[in-house]
């Protein structure tokens, strides 16, 4: 009897070696059907709030997997929580989807716009797709296996700058959750315990009087004056902020003619750090900047806070998860048709120096804690649940986010690649916790730990509604 117990357990690492092996071979069998789903959503690049065709194919696809499908939840039409299996533990995957306005590429290596209003730069098309297909893998697994528990996808909208999840949060959505796996498109691979930077946007609106620009203007009250009052108080602001904090803006209305004084004015503004509460005290200084400004402008100004997240708490104990776990799926050779695209992306303005073999390569494991710099609404479901994310190379290596080389990547199958390594990584990631709760139990203690015991959370944004039209 000892001797056949000693041999089971001499066996049970390669059993499970076996069970990863079969789980990554399902995840690739799909690929075609993955990346067909995933270039549909490419070509769809619906903005924040606006991903109804993306959305509903996502949900369609899970609905035939056999999960049940909540849709519409936190007053947003296109989030919803797919579920499959009831119990302890509760795993869940996040899957954004949407687009960047103004980012219309081809699939070309050459700037080439389809003349569309959105493109995907951040790679939001890939990231949807592959956590359908890790969460669909593990279903399948569960199914097999008889493992109890729940595995849940969350369909998180407007990431960029509409802060979909902390609706999601704010309403509870993650109450029951254990851990939440996600991950992002990228130019290289990694699963690094790190953060970013809490952020709060919105929009400064400036109302003054209109007057014939040349035959009265003592008559008119310019609402662009008044924009142009705050945004030179603002830079001034910028050398008494601390200096890894960060502020930008775009003035998205300022008149219609030169020869009227413009009666209403508009300025979009973000302010960033690596915490929250400096997000906070900026924020609060802009506010008052704006009544000044208004003021000494003889104009009136409204403010609407658009979106606010958290920045990222890092998990420590999940990411050596992920990292184990990546670096088993391992990264991916280029075609010699992927490498002259390649080549003739590298050298487009706005590129950086990188070497093209970083997509072969899974990067050695840092847990630096520190943050990078974009900011998430990530961040405010990792304060909700521990929380831990990868990034994967569907770009070519060098490429910044928020790019046109970003889209035209990432409607080729370089995207498609690094989207299957994010899919087996984040599959066999809940595995792992699936099958060894004692990491559930560790990354609760840590995230305990760096929470503290008297946090409560409270989103950035207050308590306003979903800010459904924040893109028009």
């Amino acid at each position: 009897m000892k001797k056949t117990l000693f041999f089971l357990f001499l066996a049970c690492p390669l059993l499970f070696a076996q069970t990863k092996k079969q789980v990554i071979d399902d995840i690739q069998k799909r690929q075609p059907e993955y990346s067909s789903m995933a270039m549909d959503i490419w070509n769809f690049a619906e903005v924040g709030y606006q991903e109804y065709k993306s959305s509903e194919l996502l949900q369609n696809t899970l609905k035939k997997e056999g999960f049940t499908v909540t849709a519409g939840v936190a007053d947003i039409p296109t989030a919803f929580v797919a579920t499959f299996g009831s119990g302890k533990p509760v795993i869940g995957i996040l899957g954004e989807f949407d687009a960047l306005p103004g980012l219309s590429q081809s699939a070309n290596p050459e700037k080439q716009s389809l003349n569309g209003i959105a493109g995907h730069a951040c790679g939001h098309h890939l990231f949807g797709v592959g956590s359908t297909a890790a969460v669909v893998a593990v279903k399948d697994w569960m199914k097999k296996t008889g493992q109890k528990g729940t595995i849940k996808f969350y369909g998180t909208p407007a990431e960029e700058g509409g802060s979909g999840k902390v609706y999601m949060v704010r309403e509870g959505l993650f109450k029951d959750v254990d851990v939440v796996l996600h991950w992002h498109p990228s130019s290289d691979n990694s699963a690094n315990a790190s953060s970013s930077l809490a952020n709060k946007s919105g929009k400064f609106r400036f109302y003054g009087r209109s007057a014939h620009a040349a035959a009265s203007p003592e008559n008119g009250r310019s609402a662009l004056d008044g924009i142009e009052a705050m945004t030179h108080m603002i830079n001034m602001m910028r050398e008494h902020v601390q200096e890894d904090s960060r502020i930008h803006y775009v003035i998205t209305q300022g008149g219609k003619a030169p020869n009227v004084v413009p009666d209403f004015a508009e300025l979009y503004v973000y302010a960033r750090h690596p915490n929250r509460t400096n997000v906070k005290e900026m924020w609060e200084w802009m506010e008052n900047i704006a009544k000044g400004a208004a003021q000494g402008t003889g104009t009136r100004v409204e403010v609407e806070v658009l979106g606010g997240v958290h920045e990222l708490l890092p998990n420590e104990t999940l990411a050596k998860v992920m990292h184990n776990n990546m670096s088993m799926v391992g990264g991916y050779v280029m075609t010699p048709e992927e490498l002259a695209f390649a080549n003739k992306i590298l050298p487009t303005p706005g590129m950086f120096k990188s070497s093209l073999d970083a997509t072969t390569k899974v990067q050695e494991l840092k847990l630096e804690n520190s943050a990078n710099g974009g900011s998430t609404d990530v961040g405010d479901v990792s304060w909700a649940v521990p929380t831990v994310g990868c990034r994967t190379a569907t770009w070519v290596p060098g490429t910044p986010a928020h790019s046109w080389q970003a889209v035209a990547a990432g409607g080729t199958s370089i995207g498609v690649k690094g989207m299957m390594i994010a899919a087996k990584t984040l599959a066999l990631s809940a595995i792992d916790l699936f099958e060894n709760q004692e990491l559930i139990q560790k990354a609760t203690v840590e995230f305990k730990e760096k929470t503290g015991g008297d946090f409560k959370y409270e989103a950035l944004l207050g308590n306003r509604k979903p800010a459904l039209n924040y893109r028009n």
